[in-house]
This record gives C-alpha cells, sequence and structure tokens, in this order.
C-alpha cells in the first residue's frame, strides 16, 4: 500500500478551529477523509498522511477552507465533489492595507448585506478573512459569486452587482428546469 503526505499552514488563530472541541472536528475530517492529520498547533503546520491522492486533496482543501475561516462545517461541504473552494487574494490587487480593508467592507457591506445578497444569489458561502475572500458551493455559482466580487475589488457599484447576480440566478434556474431561449 502506497502512502501520500502533503503539509500546509495554517493561521494559529484557526488552528483551535481546525482541532475542535476535544479533537472532534480533527476526528471527524480524518474519518469522512479516510486520512491522518498531525498538527503542529505551535507553529501552525499541518501534515496529512493517506493511501489515496484524492483524499489527500480534498483533506487539503477542507483544511485550507477553515485557515480562509469558514466555520468547519461548510468546509465540509468540499466532501461533495461537484464543490469547490475559490480563493481570492486582495493583496494581488492593492499594495496599501487601506485599499485592502475599503475592499473588504465593500464586498461584506453594511452589517452583512452585500455577502449575504452574493450567498443567496448563489448559493454559496463567502468567508472575508485576512488578504482574501474565499468561496465555497457549486462550481458554477462559485464562478458567478467571484465575478461578483471582482467587480466590487474593481469598484462597480453595489446596485450593478445585484443586478447581474439576479440575471445570473435566473439563468441558473433556467439551465436547471431545461428553458432556453431560441
Amino acid at each position: 500500500m502506497s502512502s501520500f503526505e502533503y503539509a500546509t499552514r495554517v493561521p494559529k488563530d484557526r488552528i483551535a478551529v481546525l482541532i475542535g472541541k476535544n479533537g472532534e472536528i480533527k476526528k471527524k475530517i480524518e474519518e469522512d477523509t479516510n486520512t491522518k492529520l498531525n498538527i503542529d498547533s505551535k507553529e501552525g503546520e499541518v501534515n496529512i498522511e493517506g493511501s489515496d491522492g484524492l483524499e489527500i486533496y480534498t483533506t487539503r482543501e477542507i483544511i485550507k477552507a477553515v485557515a480562509r475561516g469558514f466555520n468547519p462545517e461548510i468546509a465540509l461541504l468540499l466532501l461533495k465533489p461537484d464543490n469547490s473552494l475559490d480563493i481570492i487574494n486582495l493583496a494581488d490587487q492593492f499594495d496599501d492595507k487601506r485599499d485592502i480593508m475599503r475592499t473588504k467592507g465593500r464586498i461584506i457591506g453594511t452589517n452583512g448585506k452585500t455577502r449575504k445578497i452574493i450567498e443567496d444569489l448563489t448559493d454559496s458561502y463567502l468567508s472575508v478573512y485576512g488578504k482574501t475572500v474565499s468561496i465555497i458551493g457549486f462550481a458554477e455559482n462559485v464562478a458567478i459569486a467571484r465575478r461578483a466580487v471582482e467587480m466590487l475589488v474593481q469598484g462597480a457599484p453595489h446596485a450593478k452587482i445585484y443586478k447581474y447576480l439576479e440575471k445570473q440566478k435566473k439563468e441558473l434556474r433556467k439551465m436547471e428546469l431545461g428553458i432556453y431561449d431560441k
């Protein structure tokens, strides 16, 4: 039996979330993915061991999601093969911390309104953590949510983003129902 290993880092303030109360989250991830997690809580190092490369990859994605601020229950949605994780690094767009903070504020919106609208209209989940915006959901929904976030990053008005999202939601619904424009 061959064995695979993958090492990754998790911010120290997210290690406790990854482990969970009495190690419950760590244990659940290990059981659901048939992997073994070795976590160095002082350094933030996580070593993933397993016999299946795909399970290692899935485990890595779940750990990345927790590291990027997602609740473990949402991160575990990545166990479903049609769900994906997308991470947008705002530091790639901006050098100034103030620009990153302002953009994060635009993405979140007043009292979380914008983030909630993006999540609701794309049936996905957003996490704004550190210098990143992360999205979990079905691949096509994640692509739409990513485009909405990119439009906000580029300074588009919120109303334009909401209109875009509503249009995309209608298009997805038509595709699901098999209704196509001729």
